[in-house]
């Protein structure tokens, strides 16, 4: 075959795949969310999935997997081809506190494709409004006079569990706990009075706004929040707390890179929109957007301090 022959067919041959590559995406894209419908994490992927969509002119669909305190959701995503057409929205806990507890499909480390952090989970111990507790000091001296006062979780495990618990030891109190699928089952327990307080994990923000709850101390942060200027965080009871967790977006490992790079640019400009910032702001999420480079550092150091953290718990890991 002559030379120039050949070069016209590599160069005919060549064309489709380019065509395909730079076509990315050309079909839906699901997004797997690591929490029930109705929680903040879930609520905030949907307004991420909208943002995307404009973005990138095709359906991001939306599919709920609660459990685990989203590793159910990230072995999902961990098992799936990496093509751009499947990702996740999970707690940075499924990769750095879960693998201590138990046996996961997935290695936390090795397995995604890092995508971006736009916000953090903060928690608060959380009443009905109609609660005879007014302030963290009428609750304390409830529990210690009531023992097995129960409350509800997002999971086993999850940071507000942690910090309840830790709230626990310090006050030397003693609770029945009620793990759930995620912030909104463990809020729906409260609102049906099944449970005496929720250790809330952002859902429950909607019900404070409309009257319905009241928080008595803040989980997971280190200073008061600014809308609340009268709740105290944890600490200031002189109490070890559980250190914030992240909303993460992930992919497979070995994500292509000019498919990583259109990703994450488009999940950058989405979450710095005004549309976003209202959802986080809905929530009093507060915006704290991490990139793929920070991200694998911090990470890696979470999921060591979460190894130690969890063993002085005394957390077992599964089979132990």
């Amino acid at each position: 075959m002559p030379i120039i022959v050949r070069l016209v067919l590599a160069f005919t041959l060549s064309i489709p795949l380019a065509a395909s590559g730079q076509a990315y995406p050309d079909r839906p894209i699901n997004l797997y969310v690591g929490y029930a419908a109705g929680a903040s994490t879930d609520l905030t992927a949907r307004a991420l999935a909208r943002g995307l969509e404009k973005l990138l002119g095709v359906a991001v669909v939306v599919e709920n997997k609660p459990g685990g305190s989203a590793a159910v959701a990230a072995g999902q995503v961990a098992n799936k081809k990496p093509d751009g057409y499947t990702l996740g929205v999970i707690s940075t806990g499924a990769i750095t506190a879960r693998p201590h507890l138990y046996k996961l499909p997935y290695d936390a480390l090795k397995d995604f494709t890092l995508l971006a952090q736009y916000s953090r989970y903060i928690g608060a111990l959380t009443v009905r409004n109609d609660s005879p507790f007014k302030t963290i000091d009428d609750f304390i001296v409830y529990a210690r006079a009531n023992p097995g006062v129960s409350y509800s979780s997002p999971g086993m495990y999850t940071q507000q569990h942690l910090a309840t618990e830790l709230f626990r030891q310090c006050k030397n109190l003693d609770f029945k706990h009620l793990p759930t699928k995620g912030g909104s089952e463990a809020a729906a327990l409260l609102v049906g009075k099944h449970v005496d307080f929720t250790a809330g994990a952002g859902v429950h923000m909607q019900f404070v706004k409309q009257g319905m709850f009241r928080m008595l101390v803040l989980y997971n942060t280190d200073r008061r929040d600014p809308n609340f200027p009268e709740i105290p965080t944890l600490k200031e009871l002189g109490c070890d707390d559980a250190p914030a967790l992240g909303y993460l977006i992930v992919a497979p490992k070995d994500l292509p890179d000019p498919v990583y790079r259109k990703l994450g640019e488009a999940i950058r400009k989405v979450v710095e929109t005004p549309e976003f910032q209202k959802t986080l702001e809905s929530f009093e999420i507060p915006y704290d957007y991490k990139d793929r480079r920070q991200l694998e550092k911090d990470l890696v150091n979470e999921y060591n301090f979460y190894k130690v953290f969890l063993d002085k718990m005394g957390a077992k890991a599964e089979g132990e």
